[in-house]
């Protein structure tokens, strides 16, 4: 009798026996009396139906999305930042719509408290001076913006994007942890957590009446294009750059909102207007969705030291010519002491919170330090002005009454020394939800981050979210840098659910999206990025070429072995390495390109390059010179070649393709005049004519075109003036002069550019010549004119 396979529980009484979940503490799944909730009873069936192999299957091709997609954090150590594999925890959090009302009803209505709160603080200023805010507290945060006083952002709102932290207390109810409002990031890991759940479980998924992410996304996107100066001025996402932790998300929302994804550097302000430097001049930006902590977006008014944001960008607007997604300075609603008054705010507005906040006393007033006092043990003691959620200690924090770093002061004394720069809030005890560890499901502690987006018809809620989940039964520690992981949330209706896209309409007349404008800053990361890679593949070649004569000759001295390492050390390879520090350096520099343009760059690319690199760095400790190291580079090329071609026929033929397929002929162009200087020079030892044309690639080539031995008449004709072989400099100048033209005619410079009158110069004055007229010092100064080609095209475009 064939074995059944084995199943993560057969039945629901069964899980009831071996989940547990916490004394004192509300469970996701379980009801208070011990029952699976109605919402999460069909998923619970459909999963314990499952076999374990199968669960492990999924799961692994959820997380094989994620890795495919490039989805990573950054995760800070004591001296140094890594990019960690995403840690979905692929157990959905499921809540019914019913309750997801509540929840939205109690979260708008903060929503617009903390406009109210924020209003004040850069207005009137009412709230502090009635009372009912302390003036200290203000006055002391970092994020109190002064220069933003009196200014009312064009909108007429300060907040049109903002985040929660939720929780769910013993009782059941929901408390609000904390408050986003500067720059709320995980709107598009949110996005990412359900595509790669919903693979996990394809077939449940569909037919579950689970609310949809995309509606959102759209009406947001047209919110923001609603706040626009005039209708050809651009929106875009403001980002910090590439070593922020949540880089990838900024490039990933940019490339699902068709959004440009903007640094300080690419902006200008001309005149009161900020306007983004593009390779067809400069174009007015009127709205910026900013992912950027407020104090470094104007080193002129702000802080005088960011190398982030863009002088004079709080003069636009106070001018009115540009609106901030959120204002700038709304991250002091953020500070955790706030928490404490804005109960007390609310009711002033005629009606208590729908959704209570964390309990929070503010040690600045005597009261409040004494009753935080007369309970340590069941406090969190921390900083007043943090931002940071009660989950993410930040500085000297106490919890239970102890400390958590080691320190020889007494709590007392802290509390005594420090009080108006600390809070005390009741000790988070959040809700627990099914988590699949070992084999089995466990209930882990959780919070939910929940999204709010205002539109023309006032704020929108996003119908799931992004669930922060413990690692173990420790609530502090579902933060992912102390180890959490992350889950989808899955708001589930009792019917089935409208299926939305970002596509228009059916019945909608067609439109062609045209590609938008190009800033500076990514044509020269495509730019170069075309360029380290072509970069890379000729060294490879040389090294393949190298190890290969090593083995033939026996003698690291022979001739020809002496020039071709002379050669390579003018790329600064060094053939005692088999794989060269300088080679992979060049392939970082391509992944560091590339990275810069991640919502211009294909997955697919992303994910090859990266292989590439990975696939060098472990070829280090295993390759050995001659035969292995030629293997190696073999497979190197394989790689190497293979992303080229992948990029070359999937790219979409823009004006950044343009600028990526200029780079890698340039170069090209460049290495191939460079060695045909070295190895076609008549002084040149044996061997080196041939080494030539095999380095170029073009071996078959020679064999099939000329019925003769190789002589520098064939191979210089073959490799510079043969305008049908694609490794030829004469091939190259060409396609230079071919992307030049439909680039000047794509950016409006019609026959006027420079760089295009360049290129047809430098092509023009090599055609004149012949083989026999093509001696060393004619390859030298031809090299000399490629080279100094990228510098009219920096000049022309990229600066």
């Amino acid at each position: 009798m064939a074995q059944q396979p084995r199943r993560v529980g057969d039945t629901i009484a069964g899980l009831l026996t071996s989940y547990r979940p916490l004394p004192g503490v509300a469970d996701e799944l379980l009801d208070k009396s011990g029952q699976v909730r109605p919402v999460w009873r069909q998923f619970v069936n459909h999963f314990l139906a499952l076999s374990k192999e199968d669960v492990a299957q999924r799961f692994a091709r959820g997380d094989q999305h994620l890795r495919d997609a490039g989805v990573f954090f950054r995760q800070y150590g004591k001296t140094d930042a890594g990019e960690r594999d995403w840690p979905l925890s692929h157990i959905p959090v499921l809540i019914h719509e019913n309750e997801w009302n509540h929840i939205s009803d109690g979260l708008i209505q903060r929503a617009e408290l903390l406009e109210s709160v924020v209003a004040d603080l850069y207005g009137e200023n009412k709230l502090v001076a009635d009372g009912h805010l302390p003036a200290s507290l203000i006055g002391m945060s970092k994020e109190w913006l002064r220069p933003l006083v009196g200014v009312k952002p064009r909108s007429g709102h300060y907040l049109s994007f903002v985040a929660f932290e939720i929780g769910r207390g013993p009782e059941g109810d929901w408390w609000v942890l904390g408050d986003r409002t500067q720059a709320p990031s995980g709107a598009g890991f949110a996005l990412e957590n359900r595509i790669a759940t919903a693979r996990v479980f394809s077939e449940f998924y569909p037919a579950a009446n689970v609310y949809r992410l995309a509606g959102f996304f759209q009406t947001f996107r047209d919110a923001l294009r609603g706040l626009r100066n005039e209708n050809d001025s651009q929106v875009a996402i403001l980002t910090p750059g590439l070593w922020n932790d949540t880089y990838f998300e900024h490039a990933y929302i940019a490339r699902y909102l068709g959004l440009m994804l903007l640094e300080g550097e690419d902006l200008t302000v001309e005149k009161g207007q900020v306007m983004v430097r593009t390779v067809a001049g400069l174009a007015p930006v009127s709205v910026l969705w900013s992912r950027l902590d407020a104090a470094y977006a104007d080193p002129l008014e702000l802080e005088e030291g960011s190398r982030l944001g863009t002088p004079g960008l709080v003069e636009s607007i106070r001018r009115g010519n540009l609106t901030m997604v959120n204002a700038l300075g709304s991250g002091i609603l953020e500070t955790r002491a706030l928490l404490a008054f804005l109960p007390r705010i609310q009711a002033l507005r005629g009606e208590p919170l729908k959704l209570s906040n964390i309990a929070t006393w503010w040690c600045g007033q005597q009261a409040e330090r004494e009753h935080v006092r007369q309970n340590i043990e069941r406090m969190m003691i921390g900083p007043a002005l943090s931002t940071r959620p009660p989950f993410e200690p930040d500085g000297k924090t106490v919890f239970g009454g102890r400390f958590q770093s080691e320190t020889l002061e007494t709590v007392e004394s802290y509390i005594d020394a420090e009080g108006s720069m600390l809070v005390g809030q009741e000790a988070v005890t959040l809700s627990t939800t099914p988590a699949y560890v070992d084999g089995q499901l466990v209930p882990r502690p959780m919070s939910i981050r929940v999204f709010l987006a205002r539109t023309a018809n006032g704020w929108q809620v996003m119908p799931g979210g992004y669930a922060r989940i413990g690692r173990t039964e420790d609530a502090t520690a579902i933060a992912m840098q102390r180890g959490g992981s992350v889950a989808d949330v899955w708001v589930v209706s009792d019917y089935p659910v409208q299926s939305v896209t970002m596509l228009p309409p059916e019945g909608a007349p067609y439109r062609r999206t045209e590609p938008g404008v190009l800033p500076s800053r990514a044509a020269d990361n495509l730019y170069w990025l075309g360029r380290y890679v072509e970069r890379a593949e000729g060294v490879m070649r040389l090294l393949r070429a190298y190890h290969t004569r090593l083995v033939e000759t026996a003698n690291e001295d022979a001739p020809l072995l002496k020039r071709l390492r002379e050669h390579l050390e003018s790329y600064d390879a060094d053939t005692d390495e088999c794989i060269p520090e300088s080679l992979r350096a060049t392939l970082a520099s391509a992944i560091h390109s590339a990275s810069h343009v991640r919502d211009r760059f294909s997955i697919d690319g992303w994910v090859a390059l990266n292989d590439l690199a990975k696939t060098a760095r472990q070829m280090v400790q295993t390759a050995k010179p001659g035969d292995d190291a030629a293997r190696a580079m073999g497979v190197l090329l394989r790689k190497i070649t293979g992303f080229s071609g992948l990029v070359h026929e999937n790219m979409y033929r823009s004006v950044g393709w343009r600028f990526l397929s200029i780079g890698r002929s340039l170069e090209r162009a460049l290495t191939t005049a460079e060695a045909l200087e070295n190895f076609a020079d008549p002084k040149a030892p044996e061997g080196a004519l041939d080494l030539s044309v095999e380095v170029g690639d073009s071996s078959m080539t020679h064999r099939s075109r000329y019925a003769v031995a190789t002589n520098r008449k064939t191979v210089v004709d073959l490799l510079v003036f043969d305008a049908q072989n694609p490794r030829s400099i004469m091939y190259h100048l060409a396609e230079i002069r071919d992307q030049a033209g439909q680039l000047s005619e794509a950016v409006g410079k019609g026959p006027a550019s420079d760089f295009l009158r360049a290129v047809s110069h430098v092509h023009g004055a090599l055609a004149a010549l012949t083989p026999e007229t093509l001696d060393t010092a004619a390859l030298n100064k031809a090299g000399e004119a490629i080279a100094g080609l990228s510098d009219v095209l920096s000049d022309e475009y990229l600066t």
